[in-house]
């Protein structure tokens, strides 16, 4: 998946949490939250960003479940994140490779090139 597939797969799904996300969605969508916020930062201030970083938190957080289950744990697992190590294992989970099978969480995509 390259990067304005990314962006326009999870703004299309900004709410949904079921289903499987790849690794390049989730971290294409990262790249574009993360530059996003830094655009607004840089170009508007502090308070526009934390407005932005709000309205991205949704769709972060939905992509990010399904990531989660895409590797076969379930999207809960984001709350880790509010503890140090948990932002560790989270990134190694969402580093992971996918399942290559159906798992209780929707049937494997083939990511295409």
């Amino acid at each position: 998946m390259n990067f304005p597939t990314a962006i326009t797969t999870c703004f299309s799904k900004f709410a949904t949490f079921g289903g499987r996300a790849t690794r390049s969605e989730f971290w294409w969508f990262y790249l574009f939250t993360l530059l996003l916020t830094w655009f607004a930062q840089l170009s508007v201030g502090a308070s526009i960003a934390g407005v932005v970083s709000l309205v991205m938190i949704l769709p972060l957080w939905a992509a990010g479940a399904r990531r989660l289950h895409d590797i076969g744990r379930t999207g809960w697992w984001q709350l880790i994140a509010f503890t140090l190590i948990g932002i560790i294992v989270l990134i190694v989970w969402y580093s992971t490779d996918s399942e290559k099978a159906a798992n209780k969480y929707g049937e494997y995509v083939v990511p295409t090139a």
